[in-house]
């Protein structure tokens, strides 16, 4: 079977006319409702999408149960998706009808800003789509109020103060998804509390055998990928639980291994490092005086 091929939409005017929709009132942002979208027009031909805009989107009626962690969820209630440029989509089937509505937005449009580089603080882009934000019923209707108020401005007549508050509007909208997913990494605590008791039994096995000398230190990634969480939730998630994240809670692990290593054995500090999974000594000797404030060599000692 011919492996299907991401069809690439490049601008906000491609993007309507994909889904069947009016040509767009600005070039490089829009705002639109799904109930509006024709789908007797909708090019169909094109399931799978990689735009290359960002995305910030308000559903309801989202079919099935998705992967939440180690659990499951439905989605009954409202959900913000939040994609960046690059990432696959799927076209809205006949049969898929969901509520709400998005804004979509091309790079262009902020990048002269400052929003055009701190986007990038903004992790929830790079969550997958199991990791959306499940809004309350307040949630949704502050989302929406937003969403509403800036197609409004978008309509209305564009002035010199326009694109200034058309991106005021997107910045709102970034900070609301800041905070409710704060909100929400606290109301599911049980769950988080769980994948950090998962997370330190993963690198204690990891640290347990030879796999550091055979595959280095453990990454983001890996530890990520078996917690069946994206890189960047697993991080924000860690740290709203602990205020560590994914990276900080390795080299905490790394740093405890080393004390006990070098307090307990006889082993130089290069064989330490390369048990641990540095390839150079002075890598290891780094990272240790820079948690600890203290060489190595000066931890060992001071036990003598």
């Amino acid at each position: 079977m011919k492996k299907q091929v991401p069809y690439l939409i490049h601008s906000i005017s491609e993007q309507h006319r994909i889904l069947g929709l009016p040509g767009p009132v600005h070039p490089l942002v829009s705002v639109f409702d799904f109930d509006e979208i024709d789908r007797t027009h909708t090019d169909t031909s094109k399931e799978m999408l990689v735009m290359d805009m960002y995305c910030i989107s308000l559903k309801r009626n989202v079919i099935g149960k998705v992967r939440y962690g180690q659990g499951f969820c439905d989605f009954d209630e409202g959900i913000m998706f939040c994609t960046a440029p690059g990432q696959v989509t799927s076209n809205i089937s006949e049969n898929h009808r969901p509520s709400g509505c998005c804004v979509v937005f091309h790079p262009d449009f902020i990048r002269s800003h400052p929003l055009g580089q701190r986007i990038k603080e903004y992790g929830f882009f790079d969550y997958a789509v199991n990791e959306a934000l499940h809004l309350s019923e307040q949630e949704e209707s502050l989302v929406l109020s937003v969403l509403k108020m800036l197609r409004e401005e978008i309509s209305g007549r564009i002035d010199a103060y326009s694109e200034n508050v058309i991106i005021a509007h997107i910045e709102l909208l970034l900070s609301y998804g800041q905070r409710f997913y704060g909100r929400q990494f606290l109301t599911r605590k049980p769950v988080t509390s769980d994948v950090l008791a998962h997370l330190e039994k993963l690198l204690s096995d990891y640290f347990a055998g030879e796999r550091p000398m055979s595959d280095g230190l453990p990454t983001v990634a890996y530890l990520a990928s078996e917690l069946n969480f994206s890189d960047n939730y697993l991080s924000d998630l860690l740290k709203n639980l602990t205020g560590q994240n994914t990276q900080q809670h390795i080299h905490r692990f790394v740093i405890e291994r080393a004390k006990a290593l070098l307090a307990q054995t006889q082993l130089t500090v290069s064989e330490i490092g390369f048990q641990l999974g540095f390839e150079f000594p002075q890598s290891f000797s780094r990272l240790f005086k820079s948690k600890t404030n203290i060489t190595p060599a000066k931890f060992r000692a001071s036990f003598n």
